[in-house]
C-alpha cells in the first residue's frame, strides 16, 4: 500500500499494467467471490466418472450475464474468461491476436526499463474495468433481489493476452478447469 492518500484515504496502487490500453486487447479475467465462496455451484460426477459443473440459480444469472456482455458492449468479445475488446472505430476478432500486441505497446517495450510517471488508464467507461463493473454490478443485483447472500472480492485479475500461443494455453486452462479442480490449490 502507498502512503498517497486521495480525498484524506490511503490510495491502494493499481495493479493494471501502466504501459497498455485496456480499451482494446485481449484479456483472460479471473473474478473471485469474497473469501472465495463456492457461490456458482458445485463440481459433481455426471454418472459416467467425470466431473461436471451444476450451476446453481446465481451461477446460472452470472453465466447468462458474461453471455449477454456483448449486447451491452457490442465492441467486446467473450469466450469464457477471454474478452477481446476492439477498439471502437474497428472491427476485429480474436484473429487479432496473429497481430499480437498494439503498436503502442510494442514501442513502450522496445525501451528497457520505462518509466511511466502517471498510470493513465482515461476514461473509465468502453475499457475493461467498465465491462468488469457491469457484470459484477448485474450479479450482485440478482443476488440481492433473490436475497442471496453473496459478495465479490474487491478488483479482478487479468492477463493480456498478446499471442496465439498464449491464447491457446489459456483456452486449454479453461477447458480442463472442471476436470482439475481437485487438483486446484485454491480449491477448498
Amino acid at each position: 500500500m502507498t502512503n498517497e492518500l486521495f480525498k484524506n484515504r490511503y490510495r491502494i496502487p493499481s495493479t493494471r499494467a501502466p504501459w497498455h490500453d485496456y480499451r482494446h486487447g485481449t484479456y483472460f479475467v479471473t473474478i473471485c467471490t469474497k473469501t472465495r465462496e463456492h457461490s456458482f455451484g458445485e463440481i459433481i460426477d455426471d454418472g459416467f466418472g467425470d466431473p461436471i459443473m451444476r450451476l446453481s440459480a446465481i451461477g446460472e444469472y452470472a453465466d447468462m450475464c458474461w453471455r449477454e456482455i456483448p449486447l451491452h458492449f457490442p465492441h467486446v468479445q467473450n469466450l469464457h474468461g477471454i474478452l477481446a475488446i476492439n477498439p471502437i472505430s474497428e472491427t476485429q476478432n480474436f484473429a487479432s491476436l496473429q497481430h499480437g500486441q498494439s503498436q503502442r505497446d510494442r514501442e513502450i517495450r522496445q525501451t528497457d526499463n520505462v518509466i511511466m510517471p502517471n498510470n493513465r488508464f482515461g476514461p473509465q467507461s468502453k475499457n475493461l474495468a467498465s465491462v468488469i463493473r457491469g457484470f459484477k454490478i448485474g450479479v450482485t443485483k440478482f443476488a440481492r433481489q433473490n436475497c442471496i447472500p453473496f459478495e465479490w472480492q474487491p478488483r479482478y485479475y487479468e492477463h493480456i493476452i498478446r499471442n496465439m500461443d498464449e491464447l491457446y494455453f489459456i483456452t486449454g486452462y479453461i477447458e480442463n478447469n472442471v476436470a482439475n479442480w481437485d487438483e486446484d490449490r485454491f480449491y477448498g
